[in-house]
């Protein structure tokens, strides 16, 4: 390697030298232009923790009919929409919707609905189901998922 300013080559390593705002590779003697810069410190390796297997999280789904279990366990109790809906906190057209069979209810609400109503809406998934869902199963979207390809 020779020294970016003089030319000469070098024996050992070189220095990093600061120059007018430049960091060279210079020898000894023309290090004295400018500030030796100390070496970069090497970037550290994260230390890998060893990997602990999580168990999965159960998968629940609503049930299919959920709006007519939602609709007749209200009528069964005797409240209207509007009680239901202020028993759970939620609004009235959430409760429209969802006796519509328009709107699936997410998790938080199926749960608000089954504690106030004393019904079941979630199940879980099947063991079988649930190996479909894996990593090892999912593929990357295709050009042809995504896309319809008109023919002329």
């Amino acid at each position: 390697m020779r020294c970016e300013i003089c030319g000469k080559t070098l024996a050992g390593r070189p220095l990093r030298t600061k120059i007018d705002g430049s960091i060279m590779l210079t020898c000894q003697e023309c290090s004295k232009f400018g500030k030796v810069q100390r070496e970069p410190p090497k970037p550290k390796r994260p230390r890998t923790a060893p990997r602990t297997v999580r168990p999965l999280e159960p998968v629940n789904e609503v049930l299919e009919d959920y709006n007519i279990v939602v609709r007749e366990a209200r009528e069964k109790r005797g409240w209207s929409r509007e009680d239901l809906a202020a028993k759970i906190y939620e609004k009235v057209s959430v409760i429209n919707r969802v006796e519509a069979g328009k709107m699936a209810p997410d998790l938080k609400l199926a749960r608000k609905l089954e504690r106030i109503l004393k019904v079941r809406l979630l199940e879980r998934l099947e063991d079988e189901r649930l190996e479909d869902l894996g990593p090892k199963n999912i593929r990357g979207a295709t050009i042809g998922d995504i896309a319809r390809i008109k023919k002329n």
